[in-house]
């Protein structure tokens, strides 16, 4: 039984202090990368993703051919997401206690699901 295709998963958060994007993935190991920009990072991680799955191809037979990043920063009480879909940045207020507001987001983010 084959088991179900993923894409890799990469969290990118900015470091205000040291002025970059630091970027790591919960599902391909190995990879961690920073940038002072997120066009650098984007560029950095086209050309670490396929190194990386090439020193293991078994490894390599599970993961979709696609990079899904999440650009998060943090402000108080607010994060800045990229919408998978359009690549557009979202603030999001993470104290949300409105379905209504949370609802609102997700349709900005072009995304199905409702509260």
């Amino acid at each position: 039984m084959s088991r179900k295709k993923a894409a890799v998963r990469v969290r990118a958060e900015w470091d205000q202090e040291a002025g970059v994007w630091v970027a790591e993935s919960g599902n391909l190991p190995g990879l961690v990368t920073e940038a002072e920009t997120v066009e650098l990072l984007f560029e950095k991680l086209r050309a670490m993703v396929p190194e990386l799955l090439s020193y293991s191809p078994d490894l390599a037979s599970g993961f979709l051919p696609e990079i899904r990043v999440t650009l998060l920063r943090r402000k108080g009480d607010h994060e800045i997401w990229l919408c998978p879909k359009s690549r557009r940045p979202i603030v999001v207020d993470n104290r949300i206690k409105s379905r209504h507001t949370a609802n609102a987001i997700i349709k900005q983010a072009g995304l199905p699901k409702q509260f």
